[in-house]
């Protein structure tokens, strides 16, 4: 019972963010040859991959948190709170396209992010460490978001 979460919460974190990015698929594959010619744009392949792990260690890190503290609310909370945010970026900027608001959502999640990390520190350093490659992706999303913004809006 102890691994089910292990097990779980990475499943969950990744149908969270297989739903989003299925939600907006047409719209995303018609975006991306604009978005591959933005300064500093990743190969288009990378995105699913960097995605995955991080949805893998979204919820690795939520589970280390329980197996510690099996009754902590605020954790499992503001881990909802930024995955919830992470699932309505993608409507935004693949689905709407509105490249400012989406930009602005992203400060948001990236805000939770770091809250995320901080409230995990406590109760497992490595799960708030395994939440830093997220914070740096985020963080690089933003710039192509910014990028999208400025040079296709």
């Amino acid at each position: 019972m102890k691994k089910l979460p292990f097990l779980l919460l990475p499943l969950l974190a990744l149908g969270i963010g297989f739903l989003s990015s299925f939600l907006v698929k047409d719209q995303m594959e018609a975006l991306m040859p604009a978005l591959s010619q933005l300064p500093l744009a990743p190969p288009t392949i990378l995105f699913p991959i960097v995605w995955t792990i991080l949805y893998l260690l979204m919820g690795i890190s939520l589970a280390l948190v329980l197996s510690k503290q099996p009754d902590s609310c605020t954790p499992v909370t503001i881990w909802a709170a930024q995955l919830a945010v992470n699932f309505f970026w993608s409507l935004l900027f693949f689905g709407k396209q509105w490249f400012l608001a989406s930009f602005l959502w992203l400060i948001l999640l990236w805000l939770l992010i770091l809250t995320m990390i901080s409230v995990f520190r406590p109760i497992s350093p490595l799960a708030a460490k395994l939440q830093v490659p997220y914070l740096l992706w985020v963080t690089f999303a933003g710039f192509l978001n910014a990028s999208a913004y400025l040079f296709l809006a």
